[in-house]
């Protein structure tokens, strides 16, 4: 009789014991946009620095309860899902911010304004895979394009999922520079595969969400340590659904 399999992979949740993670390795670290807790500090320094902040759960997933602050030159925006606030000091923005921190912690993310296909924003899901060998391979690669006003690309949050390649072509890229961004992505997942596995054992599968700024560059804004790709199942062509899911059935993982 065949012995049934258990999906085990370790998993983290806190977003800042990963970022640090990340933060110690210097063939990563450079991806990484400035991340803190949340404080008044903090707000005022990342203010100081970026016209755009990104406020997110510590411990949150989904593109849940993302707010993000735009400075204006009469105060700040805030803007959580299409709806927007506007507090003309920081005083009033940290008051308000701080309703929500004091029932679960935030962190302060640099905002990295998104490259854009057909004119809606999107980012990147690297899946990346432990071999039964031991060694990260990143499987396959999809993009999450977002809805016009909304603060997330989620799938959740109303977004679309589609393939790599086209929408890279249909940002502008050529052939030649979405070809060497693939390249890119997958040696960074595999990079990252490393750093985790020298913290913590019994990793078998990452997704990394990574942001294409408007001149290309990679920045990595989070890593799932228990990645969905379920709504790959949706697209049409379901070839890299069922290559994801081929390895994942090597660990345990059914869907």
């Amino acid at each position: 009789m065949k012995k049934k399999m258990h999906y085990t992979s370790t998993t983290i949740k806190s977003k800042w014991t990963k970022t640090k993670w990340l933060d110690k390795s210097p063939e990563v670290q450079d991806y990484l946009p400035k991340t803190m807790p949340f404080s008044r500090s903090n707000l005022s320094s990342m203010l100081s620095q970026y016209s755009t902040v990104f406020f997110k759960p510590e411990n949150g997933t989904g593109g849940y309860n993302i707010i993000r602050i735009k400075k204006r030159d009469n105060g700040y925006q805030y803007q959580h899902n299409s709806v927007k606030k506007q507090f003309t000091t920081l005083d009033n923005l940290y008051n308000e911010l701080k309703k929500r921190n004091n029932r679960e912690p935030y962190l302060l993310q640099q905002g990295i304004q998104l490259k854009k296909t057909n004119g809606k924003p999107f980012d990147i899901r690297v899946m990346v895979q432990k071999s039964s060998s031991g060694s990260w391979k990143s499987s396959g690669i999809f993009t999450k394009i977002g809805t016009p006003g909304k603060v997330a690309t989620n799938y959740q949050q109303g977004g679309s999922i589609g393939f790599i390649r086209p929408t890279l072509l249909n940002a502008g890229f050529s052939n030649t520079t979405a070809e060497e961004i693939e390249a890119e992505l997958k040696k960074l997942g595999k990079s990252v595969g490393k750093v985790f596995d020298s913290h913590k054992n019994g990793f078998h599968e990452l997704g990394l969400d990574v942001a294409l700024d408007k001149n290309g560059g990679i920045w990595i804004l989070e890593v799932n340590t228990r990645p969905q790709f379920y709504p790959l199942k949706n697209m049409k062509d379901k070839s890299l659904y069922q290559h994801i899911l081929t390895n994942a059935k090597k660990y345990g993982r059914k869907r």
